[in-house]
């Protein structure tokens, strides 16, 4: 196993130019949406990965599926590489354009195309982000959970297989998508699955492109399932002398049947460095902060139950979050952890790394990791949605210190070691993208990776959706 090559060692590739004659049909059909304005260009050559900016050599931002599919039959016809850009949140530099090409920017495509309250589905432009879903549906009662922290847009997270926070109780992305509109490497357009609950027709396209990164087509239209807003919500933090005792309370927890909607690990420095940021004033220890949802009888029963597997495993000052108001106080404190961190430490690029075990392994993994992580002497801090046997670990590493990110890189890559040989994976939710390609072969074999390959090739021939990203061609 490889670990990730460092800031100024990008994977080589030859760059494709964008014709003039391509250009200019992009600037007749766009207009000023079409830019090649240097500033512009570098927005979306980064994404919140550590990887040096990697410009595309032109931006379009389109606002339908007959402008996406424009632009990719022009790329198509001239075999230039094509990146879709959401909200530029991913943290594995899946947005860098490595053999230069057109950034397909969707965050124009925000239109809630439909809304089937009775059926509990929702049919949305890619460029909906999950805030402003939820904020047009909550007034029918419904809610999206899928929280993956940053308001990323739909179409990102579907491309990424996001989930986040809620994945305990109500999955990931790949369980809420029912279909999908999607603009193939020809620049046809097709679609995916339907709003029934389930099908047996043919293969499942649909979870074929979800996760796969643009790497296969630029997703346009996302429809996805929708949950009544629960009658109860209640939250509770809890704290622990060590990160070990969380975690086993959240394994009991889990092993019991409690239903718990989110159950989130702050190690001791995640704390301090949350604290410092929204002045919380929480104890700077490990804790767990939980959330339950239903009836009010049984959020009661689900929290009592959880309070008591707590105690008995060491969890102290049990306190409950009984106000919206204080609730969304420390979820938001939860989801700014990551630029907490980079505030805490002046000068400082986050190099993090997510895992997911089988929850029965999430302690033995854990402490081995923070064993490391405390002798290596780089600052760092750990959040998990321990729930379901993910965690990340970020380092905080000086900007442009190249032994500071070869030992981070290092301990990210021995951690992914440990999940593999546990039967987890190398990823539970960020994607492969550029950063974790040396760890799919370990992952999946090198017989599933040529599969993988021939699928790209089959639907991809030219090679230009998003290139360079989860395995080398």
């Amino acid at each position: 196993m490889n670990a990730p090559l460092p800031n100024d060692l990008l994977p080589h590739h030859e760059r494709r130019p964008v014709p003039a004659v391509m250009l200019q049909a992009l600037r007749d059909r766009f207009g000023e949406r079409c830019s090649t304005a240097t500033a512009v260009r570098e927005q979306h050559g980064r994404d919140e990965s550590p990887f040096p900016v990697t410009p595309p050599e032109v931006v379009v931002f389109c606002e339908s599926t007959e402008e996406v599919a424009f632009v990719v039959s022009q790329a198509a016809a001239h075999a230039v590489p094509v990146i879709p850009f959401g909200v530029g949140s991913s943290l594995e530099g899946h947005l860098l354009a490595v053999q230069g090409g057109v950034s397909i920017d969707l965050s124009r495509m925000t239109a809630v195309v439909r809304v089937n309250a009775e059926d509990l589905t929702v049919t949305v432009q890619a460029g909906v982000t999950r805030e402003q879903l939820n904020r047009e549906v909550k007034d029918l009662g419904l809610f999206f959970p899928i929280d993956p922290g940053a308001n990323a847009s739909l179409g990102g997270m579907a491309a990424t297989r996001a989930s986040g926070t809620n994945a305990v109780r109500y999955g990931t992305m790949r369980e809420n998508v029912l279909g999908l509109t999607v603009v193939t490497a020809s620049g046809e357009v097709i679609h995916t699955g339907t709003r029934a609950k389930k099908s047996s027709a043919g293969y499942d396209l649909t979870r074929l492109f979800v996760g796969s990164e643009g790497t296969l087509g630029v997703m346009t239209e996302v429809t996805l399932k929708l949950y009544p807003l629960p009658e109860a919500v209640s939250a509770a933090v809890c704290h622990f002398a060590t990160v070990d005792g969380a975690v086993n309370a959240t394994i009991q927890t889990i092993q019991m049947g409690v239903p718990i909607a989110r159950c989130e690990l702050l190690d001791a420095n995640a704390v301090r460095y949350v604290n410092a940021q929204s002045k919380l004033g929480l104890r700077e220890q490990p804790l767990l902060l939980m959330e339950f949802h239903g009836s009010d009888a049984g959020v009661k029963e689900q929290a009592e139950l959880v309070q008591a597997i707590t105690a008995e495993l060491g969890g102290e000052d049990f306190q409950w979050a009984s106000t919206p108001e204080e609730r969304t106080r420390l979820w938001t404190a939860r989801h700014k952890a990551y630029f907490a961190g980079m505030q805490a430490n002046p000068g400082c690029r986050t190099v993090t790394t997510d895992t997911c075990v089988p929850i029965s392994h999430l302690a033995e993994i854990l402490q081995s990791s923070i064993d490391e992580a405390d002798a290596c002497g780089l600052p760092y801090y750990i959040v998990g949605h321990v729930g379901d046997g993910n965690f990340h670990l970020a380092y905080l590493v000086k900007e442009g210190d190249a032994e500071q990110r070869a030992v981070a890189e290092q301990l990210s890559m021995q951690m992914v070691q440990r999940a593999i040989a546990l039967e987890g994976t190398c990823t539970g939710e960020h994607g492969i993208g550029l950063h974790k390609m040396g760890f799919l072969v370990d992952e999946a074999g090198a017989g599933a990776v040529a599969v993988m390959r021939e699928i790209k090739r089959a639907l991809d021939p030219k090679n230009i959706m998003n290139p360079g990203k989860i395995f080398a061609l």
